[in-house]
């Protein structure tokens, strides 16, 4: 099994690690993606290697998309190949998993409208003008969409997660 997760500088650092910490110990290999490879800095501080630019990346090759929020979803969300990526794994109805501003990179994909989803607080609004159905919920689940609001809500996404995996698995 593998995920893609599409990242950039001054991500959220335990929205990135931590789940990408329980994807490896559970046996998922996880490429991380951004524009361009290198290294990209968290937050906090903490240092992630981009092992894939997300124009070589393909939504064929993974069974499931992870957003982690911060504000790298800012500066994502303003690139035709991101959005790109996000609706391929849409139209092939794969788990895509975003937590507190990863959402916003859904919205400017278009990929939300009639959709129940949660996301940090500062982003309901925009879910709301998007056509969302906002919910103030730690995970809320829409068919492949999976949503989470903050880093104290990692213990539920990540487990959602890893049950989306399973449940997608061939």
């Amino acid at each position: 099994m593998r995920v893609l997760t599409i990242t950039a500088d001054n991500f959220e650092d335990s929205e990135l690690s931590e789940p990408v910490a329980a994807l490896t110990q559970a046996g998922v290999d996880v490429d991380v993606a951004s524009l361009g490879t290198g290294t990209m800095t968290g937050k906090k501080g903490t240092e992630v290697e981009a092992n894939l630019d997300v124009a070589d990346a393909d939504a064929t090759d993974y069974e499931m998309l992870f957003l982690p929020g911060g504000k790298a979803p800012a500066q994502l969300r303003e690139a035709d190949s991101v959005l790109a990526l996000a609706r391929a794994f849409m139209a092939a109805e794969k788990p895509i998993a975003a937590i507190c501003h990863g959402p916003q990179i859904l919205i400017s994909a278009g990929l939300v409208e009639g959709r129940r989803m949660t996301s940090y607080q500062a982003v309901a609004e925009e879910l709301k003008a998007a056509g969302a159905q906002y919910a103030d919920e730690p995970v809320v689940v829409d068919r492949n969409l999976i949503t989470s609001r903050n880093p104290g809500d990692l213990a539920a996404f990540v487990q959602q997660m890893l049950q989306s995996l399973r449940s997608a698995a061939p």
